[in-house]
């Protein structure tokens, strides 16, 4: 049954995990520039953020569920405003011309920001609540032992959607030169921070 409960829950995770969006960008744009642990370190942070709401989806913890719905808004804002920050300092950034040295500050901030910017988005615990509703994997017949399984089993279908990005990006690394580079930052930049854009548009209008 957990065994069961495992693999439901890293299908899960890869599929939330999948689409590309802001912390894909910087995943991509973070592997490539700064190497593939950088990359990596970089959708961990997502990919706790998506353990943490798979945790308050499986265990049905409402209460806490109920609180993030009710500050939806203000946390989308902070989103919204936090992406276009990023998305500005990417246009800006001059493409590296040496390899990164990684400190663990360096590497903490990486994962920070994206676990931040994960879990500011309320459409994510949402999505979990939703899935695991629909899928019947909430409920008085769930164990504990069962639901922790699945949550386990949702980090770990993130991480590897992580994993394999970072790394799938980094064997392209070397075709770039300085001049794509500088193309890919101010495209990732553009991006991210339209994404920002509509986060707050979206804040405002509802």
């Amino acid at each position: 049954m957990e065994g069961w409960a495992l693999l439901k829950g890293m299908g899960l995770g890869l599929a939330i995990a999948a689409p590309v969006g802001p912390i894909g960008l910087l995943c991509i744009r973070r592997s490539l520039t700064q190497g593939q642990l950088m990359g990596l370190v970089t959708g961990m942070g997502a990919a706790t953020a998506d353990g943490l709401y798979g945790c308050i989806a499986g265990f049905g913890l409402t209460a806490i569920a109920d609180l993030l719905v009710s500050h939806a808004q203000a946390m989308q804002l902070m989103g919204g405003l936090f992406l276009c920050y990023l998305g500005v300092t990417t246009l800006r950034a001059d493409p590296a011309s040496e390899a990164a040295k990684l400190s663990s500050r360096g590497l903490w901030g990486a994962y920070a920001s994206t676990l931040v910017l994960t879990l500011t988005n309320p459409a994510t615990i949402l999505s979990f609540i939703a899935i695991f509703a629909g899928l019947g994997l909430v409920g008085s017949s769930q164990s504990w032992a069962a639901s922790l399984t699945l949550v386990v089993g949702v980090f770990l279908g993130s991480a590897l959607w992580w994993l394999c990005l970072s790394w799938g990006v980094t064997l392209f690394s070397q075709r770039l030169t300085p001049a794509r580079l500088k193309w890919l930052n101010r495209l990732a930049g553009a991006a991210i921070f339209a994404f920002g854009v509509v986060a707050i548009a979206l804040t405002f209008r509802g």
